[in-house]
């Protein structure tokens, strides 16, 4: 009964050790593996989108097999990462985020764009008089 108090106040400690683990398998990847799976972990951390802990373990799961793989086999970063890791990393999130808030509000941006330049006005866009 108190772990379960516990974990309500601090979060699973389940996936705080997965987490651990999963940060030790990124920290003991042979260079050059090791800085580009650090940077592109550090970079997923800030990203964001992901707020199931769940999913973000399942995330950073893979992306420690991702790399550790590449180690293995000695693939060279850039066939991994292409010309733009950034691109990279947000695709690689994007497999992990599923539906989230911000979706309703690019679906309206883009409706209200795509009724303003068909010359009428949607409910979310200018009301007469340009207000």
């Amino acid at each position: 009964m108190a772990a379960k108090w516990i974990e309500t106040l601090t979060g699973s400690l389940e996936q705080k050790k997965q987490y651990k683990q999963d940060k030790a398998r990124i920290d003991a990847l042979p260079e050059p593996y090791g800085s580009a799976a650090k940077a592109m972990h550090r970079y997923l951390m800030y990203y964001g989108g992901v707020t199931d802990g769940d999913t973000l373990m399942t995330m950073f799961g893979d992306l420690a097999d991702l790399w550790e793989r590449a180690a293995l086999d000695g693939t060279p970063l850039r066939d991994i990462v292409g010309d733009d890791p950034v691109a990279f990393a947000e695709t690689f999130a994007e497999a992990y985020s599923g539906t989230q808030w911000i979706d309703k509000e690019r679906a309206r941006l883009n409706k209200a764009i795509n009724d303003a330049e068909r010359g009428r006005q949607g409910a979310d866009g200018p009301r007469e008089g340009g207000q």
